[in-house]
């Protein structure tokens, strides 16, 4: 018996890797696999990161005063959230923030939706946390709901309770409207849970309606946000919590001390161009409706596509992701010697070279043959003039055609 922990490797940056090794054996790949914006930081805000490369000291566990000011004041114009500087938080990238919230806890229950994001249940079981899937299902478009929510707390073992939301979601690119926020926030508040609202791709929102949780739930959510998807700075790694207002001093201090024993702090010539990128919200706002614009028709272009090949799937609303349904496939699939979501995406990377991730990675059951399909494999159109999807996204349309006819020969 192994003494070491058995967690896998995280799919989204596997199937990065094995594109970029089929790659490199001149084998077209068409990348669908990994969720990476497509579009380049703004000039001025990378200029801003030359010009800092000579701050090597490391700045504040919590991040640079200055720069939490400017967060506080950006996200109040932005979409309403009044999160004072002494309540925000700034790491290398958002993922080691929702783990150092889960580690604050000694013992919890962690209600986590299926399908959701490949790193939350790992996370959750690191931390050493009991992990209750909240079910959902296509005819529901991937939502939890308060039914789910009542069902799942009939498997508590513990006295604390956290949940992860994320929306728009990965890897379902959908949203919840005001009535679905206020139903969840409904229960949240009757079974007294910590939620975790992962609103990473929220200012990706294609229509620009973007409703944070807090509004619902101010008593109890923290937002974690960053630079990696609205910004396409994932490789800068700055993320960020928004806490509640009056959160416990105990958790604060919690999750400052885990902080001060793992990552330190982000890297400080990140934060001082962090202030650019945040400083100015009419040129933030200008240049995320541009993406959402070039975001919504890819998206829809794939959508249309897809459904007419009679494969089941909701329009996108956000971010940039698509879960394909095959289950109208079941049949002919089954002929071919496919039977799980795993099997169903390595047949058709080998026979095609589109890169799809399986919906076990999002927590799914191996015989529900979902897939997660990401429509960001196209270079930054930003930098022209204007936008067409025939000249700018020539792997998206052939690689969905590609696909196409690899469904049609089945």
């Amino acid at each position: 018996m192994s003494i070491f922990r058995k967690i896998k490797e995280s799919q989204t940056l596997l199937i990065n890797n094995q594109s970029k090794n089929l790659e490199s054996q001149d084998k077209k790949v068409f990348k669908f696999g990994f969720g990476q914006s497509p579009f380049l930081p703004s000039e001025i805000v990378m200029e801003e990161l030359r010009l800092n490369v000579h701050h090597k000291e490391y700045s504040s566990v919590q991040g640079d005063s200055a720069l939490r000011q400017i967060i506080s004041d950006f996200h109040r114009q932005m979409n309403g959230l009044k999160i004072s500087k002494d309540n925000i938080m700034i790491a290398p990238g958002s993922k080691i923030l929702i783990y150092s919230i889960l580690l604050s806890y000694k013992e919890a229950d962690v209600f986590i939706p299926a399908p959701s994001w490949v790193s939350y249940a790992p996370q959750a079981e690191l931390a050493g946390h009991n992990i209750i899937p909240l079910e959902t299902n296509f005819n529901n478009r991937w939502r939890v709901t308060a039914e789910s929510i009542d069902n799942a707390f009939a498997k508590k073992r513990f006295k604390e309770s956290i949940m992860i939301l994320n929306y728009p979601g990965n890897p379902d690119g959908l949203t919840y409207t005001k009535q679905e926020l206020e139903q969840i926030a409904q229960k949240a508040r009757e079974y007294n849970i910590l939620v975790i609202s992962d609103e990473i791709y929220g200012l990706l929102t294609h229509n620009q309606e973007h409703y944070s949780f807090i509004n619902f739930y101010p008593e109890k959510t923290i937002i974690t946000t960053g630079l990696s998807k609205w910004f396409g700075a994932g490789g800068w790694r700055l993320g960020i919590a928004l806490l509640y207002e009056g959160i416990e001093d105990d958790f604060k201090n919690a999750l400052i001390g885990i902080a001060s024993e793992t990552y330190s702090c982000a890297a400080t010539p990140v934060q001082m161009a962090a202030k650019v990128a945040y400083g100015n919200v009419e040129v933030a706002k200008e240049y995320i409706i541009k993406q959402c614009k070039i975001l919504e028709e890819v998206g829809n272009y794939c959508y249309n596509k897809l459904t007419n090949s009679e494969i089941k799937l909701h329009a996108p609303e956000g971010g940039f992701y698509l879960f394909p349904d095959f289950s109208n496939y079941v049949a002919k699939l089954k002929k071919k010697g496919i039977f799980t979501s795993d099997e169903l995406c390595n047949s058709i990377l080998s026979e095609t070279g589109v890169a799809l991730l399986p919906g076990t990675a999002f927590g799914m059951p191996e015989n529900q043959l979902v897939v997660r399909l990401s429509y960001v494999d196209f270079e930054d159109p930003l930098q022209k003039n204007d936008f067409n999807l025939e000249r700018d996204c020539p792997k998206i349309i052939e690689g969905i055609q590609v696909l196409k006819t690899w469904l049609n020969a089945l």
